[in-house]
């Protein structure tokens, strides 16, 4: 094959599935593979496994399986290459060094995710959809009052809960009122997104950035205003299309169980010490974070031994968490239980994805991906299109990729990065697992094509974000990577 035609066609694929340039192992020499057999044969897997991932809403097969699968067959095939010559712990070294990578993201969303189904087996998410209910808001006030909300609270759990949470709100008071509850779900997800885009707990994509240790935990918040601008932008104009009116003010009520309100102080907790152990000990903040974990872990010894049943008087039947009927008796606290309730797909999702990227990487892609879209077309222009082609592919490799390639950039594209990955997803329902989430918990009121109608508001308020980024944190682009 012509190596020119080679290169292209590799540049395209990159382009389109920019996971599949990856890291590659600190210090090892390896083989360039790109033009063999073996390297062409881990395209093709990468690509075929990236399909069935975002076919997921169809075939309902878990997006964790075939990245697994193809993690297994990339560096299966690798090692095959590299047993011929003998030397195999090159390829062991690399298969480590992408491990130790998944494994401090991993130790850190577990507990993450621990605090957020304790918060929600405690009935918090049901007790702020009930208040909210019953306050009796006009479907405009709910409009905004949900945004602001998925918008603020993003940054402290992950965005999909937060997305979750302000739609079932919707849900409770739209009713049949489906252009409501629409509009409402869009405004949701890309608030949501925005949110996450300025805090290193948002969004996976940004706490990777942030475990990198290319942007410190504070510089994060130089993205609030280009975030708010996201947000707000595509808002203002669906704030046009909302229904008048108000919806009938719900009468349910639901109580948070005991240790609630301590266990949302113990989640704070933890925040601050994984942030203090990697700003002042220079220790990786999942340590701060399992720390952490060992403080829930306590305090559910202290409920369970402590744990009287008692009615509660709430009469609603949640379907987000697991609220106690009338008549029923309170749950007793199990941490094990809530630990086994992680999001394990996107867990192993995660690691399927690192290790196929890692391995494409190894081959040798990383080099020609990088220097494709950061030296020949330039960082800006790289950077807008990574947070493009999220809305396509999923952000995790699209970030994963980009921190592989490790180009040399100032502060500010790399905070640029940051947030076009972070809400660019939002410009297609399918960009995201806020969307995504919300196509099935909402289903047949907010659908692709519902969503489709706004992503040109949307899309305008991604270029509002990007300009106000590049006017406001102008002194970022003087600032080199220490």
């Amino acid at each position: 094959m012509n190596p020119l035609v080679t290169r292209n066609c590799i540049t395209l694929a990159c382009l389109l599935f920019p996971g599949l340039a990856g890291a590659s192992s600190a210090g090892a020499t390896s083989l360039d593979l790109t033009g063999s057999t073996v390297g062409y044969s881990a395209l093709v897997i990468f690509v075929v496994a990236y399909l069935v991932v975002m076919s997921e809403e169809f075939t309902h097969l878990r997006k964790s399986k075939p990245v697994i699968l193809a993690a297994g067959l990339i560096w299966g095939a690798i090692a095959t290459v590299y047993s011929g010559s003998g030397d195999t712990h090159i390829v062991e070294s690399a298969l480590r060094h992408n491990l130790l990578e998944f494994s401090e993201l991993f130790l850190f969303l577990l507990a993450a995710m621990t605090y957020v189904n304790a918060m929600d087996e405690r009935q918090v998410f049901e007790a702020l959809r009930t208040l909210l209910v019953r306050k009796g808001f006009s479907y405009r006030s709910l409009f905004w009052l949900t945004g602001l909300l998925a918008f603020f609270l993003s940054p402290i759990l992950d965005n999909l809960t937060t997305a979750l949470v302000m739609c079932a709100v919707l849900l409770a008071v739209g009713k049949d009122n489906t252009r409501f509850v629409s509009i409402g779900c869009i405004n949701i997800v890309v608030a949501a997104n925005a949110g996450g885009a300025f805090s290193p707990f948002g969004d996976i994509t940004t706490l990777m950035v942030w475990q990198k240790g290319l942007v410190d935990f504070y510089t994060f918040f130089l993205l609030f205003i280009p975030s708010v601008v996201n947000f707000v932008v595509p808002a203002a104009f669906m704030h046009f299309a909302i229904p008048s009116g108000n919806p009938a003010a719900g009468t349910e009520k639901v109580m948070m169980r005991r240790g609630a309100k301590r266990i949302m102080l113990l989640f704070a907790c933890t925040i601050v010490t994984a942030v203090s152990f990697h700003n002042f000990l220079h220790l990786p903040p999942f340590l701060g974070m399992m720390t952490g974990l060992a403080y829930l872990q306590f305090f559910g010894y202290y409920l369970k031994k402590t744990h009287k049943p008692a009615r509660l008087e709430s009469k609603y039947v949640g379907a987000i968490g697991d609220v106690t009927p009338v008549g029923a008796q309170e749950q007793m606290f199990d941490f094990f239980n809530r630990l086994a309730r992680a999001e394990w797909d996107t867990l192993l999702f995660f690691y399927g994805v690192v290790l196929c990227v890692g391995g494409l990487g190894f081959i040798g892609y990383l080099a020609m991906a990088s220097e494709t879209l950061y030296i020949n077309a330039g960082p800006t222009f790289a950077n807008i299109t990574v947070g493009v082609l999220s809305a396509i592919v999923d952000n995790i490799p699209v970030m994963f990729a980009v921190l592989s390639m490790n180009p040399e950039m100032e502060l500010g594209q790399w905070l640029l990065v940051t947030l076009t990955a972070g809400v660019g997803g939002s410009m297609l329902s399918i960009g995201s697992a806020a969307g995504v989430a919300l196509m099935g918990q909402a289903r047949g009121k907010y659908t692709f094509f519902s969503h489709l109608k706004w992503t040109p508001v949307i899309m305008l308020g991604y270029a509002a974000s990007i300009m106000v980024h590049l006017w406001i944190n102008a002194d970022t682009f003087k600032t080199p990577i220490s």
